[in-house]
């Protein structure tokens, strides 16, 4: 048996923080204290000690893409961001997660390089509907889908005719059906996109994410299969969105720290800022954090999803789309959350508690039985982004040379330092996780 104490002067329990010691017995917080007990204590002083963060929209690529990002990079990158699990999107790996084959393949490729603990979403492409049990028995945490192309090849997207057909087979495993929600038809209707930011914002409207939503909202309603909006992006589908809440649909809602704190007045017309749903106005930001104030949206996660430099260049009418911020998603949501008023325990609910209870993951909570997840940060410390010296693979990020607020000093991950002052940089400790 491993027991290990972890204090500090600001330990986030119970909603707030306070002076308290955290239990960690084989991986797992066996309780919270006043006084350190008998045993190895990691005293952090008054950095604050909260849930580390999950990841549940991540693209590590890997198998088949790994130059653009791999296994071993995304994992570096989420300890030093805090982030204890991530939960891996089916594309952009070659092949993609379809199959328990393909699944297979990803987790050998994983298995001897991860520093956190990483978890598998499956793809549902057309045609791949008989595979949906399997790969549930094998252990995803629910299937993703395009309603529009999905920009590779190999993964296609479903027609939003298939809609209530795909949610029919992923409703019998009893896991989500992950959605991104654009519309064909409304894109198909847009200008198309030049080289600059403000031509690619017109080439997907807000109505192309507006129409989806509320396909899905019904299919949701018809079927009663659980569904989840990926990176919401437009500020129209929140009433929507809203009623859906209050008929209690099984429903949930991600977005992402782009769409909270970057403005598409500021964009460069580099194609850094690329990604699929666009970044909006600053209405549109406002309405977004009201969103997620209020519950309608639940979680915030990253959409992690790099590239090497040479797709990033070209225009926005050429160029890769995907924004990378793996690292970062803890300090450019805490400095834009504390900037309009929230507190660390908003912080704690979006990216570690929300995120968790959304993939049936116990952890993002500091209390008995709960996985010894635990990031230490300070909240004032402020640092200049510089995409250099991040640890995902390529150095390229539109946070790069803004000031962020929160610097993150250690993540453990089930009890273990995976990041931080005395963590093996050379061990890789992380697991994979499955949903059943």
């Amino acid at each position: 048996m491993s027991r290990r104490a972890i204090t500090s002067s600001r330990v986030f329990v119970d909603g707030g923080l306070r002076p308290a010691v955290v239990i960690v017995e084989d991986g797992l917080i066996v309780g919270v204290a006043e006084r350190p007990p008998a045993g190895p204590v990691d005293d952090h002083g008054d950095l604050v000690v909260m849930p580390a963060l999950v990841d549940t929209h991540v693209h590590v690529n890997e198998p088949g893409r790994t130059e653009w990002e791999g296994f071993a990079t995304a994992t570096d990158a989420a300890a030093a961001g805090g982030v204890a699990v991530i939960v891996d999107m089916p594309l952009n790996s070659i092949p993609p997660t379809v199959t328990p084959d393909a699944l297979d393949q990803k987790r050998a490729a994983a298995a001897p390089q991860i520093r956190v603990d990483v978890g598998f979403w499956g793809g549902l492409i057309p045609g791949s509907e008989a595979q949906v049990p399997a790969l549930a028995e094998a252990g995803v945490f629910g299937f993703k889908a395009f309603l529009s192309p999905s920009g590779v090849d190999e993964f296609p997207n479903i027609g939003i005719d298939q809609l209530p057909r795909a949610l029919e087979a992923t409703g019998r495993t009893g896991l989500p059906l992950i959605v991104h929600a654009e519309s064909p038809t409304v894109l198909n209707r847009a200008p198309e996109a030049g080289p600059d930011y403000a031509s690619y914002l017109a080439s997907r409207p807000p109505a192309a994410e507006v129409e989806a939503i509320e396909v899905l909202i019904a299919a949701v309603a018809s079927t009663g299969s659980p569904a989840h909006v990926l990176h919401l992006s437009a500020a129209a589908a929140i009433d929507s969105l809203a009623r859906a809440r209050v008929d209690a649909l099984p429903l949930t809602v991600e977005t992402c720290p782009h769409y909270l704190t970057l403005d598409a007045g500021e964009a460069p017309d580099d194609a850094s800022w690329k990604c699929a749903p666009p970044i909006r106005d600053r209405a549109n930001q406002d309405a977004l954090w009201s969103a997620l104030g209020s519950g309608i949206i639940d979680l915030v996660v990253s959409d992690h999803s790099p590239c090497p430099g040479d797709l990033k260049v070209g225009g926005f009418d050429r160029a890769w789309g995907g924004i990378a911020s793996l690292e970062l998603r803890l300090p450019a949501m805490w400095t834009e959350a504390r900037r309009r008023g929230h507190d660390i325990a908003d912080i704690v609910e979006w990216l570690c508690a929300a995120p968790a209870r959304f993939v049936g993951l116990r952890t993002g909570r500091i209390e008995p039985g709960m996985r010894a997840d635990l990031a230490v940060w300070d909240p004032d410390q402020r640092f200049t982004v510089d995409a250099a010296t991040l640890r995902q693979r390529h150095p390229h990020t539109p946070y790069h040379g803004r000031e962020l607020s929160g610097v993150v000093h250690s993540t453990y991950v089930r009890g273990t330092m995976v990041y931080g002052p005395g963590a093996d940089e050379a061990a890789r400790p992380g697991r994979l996780l499955r949903s059943r």
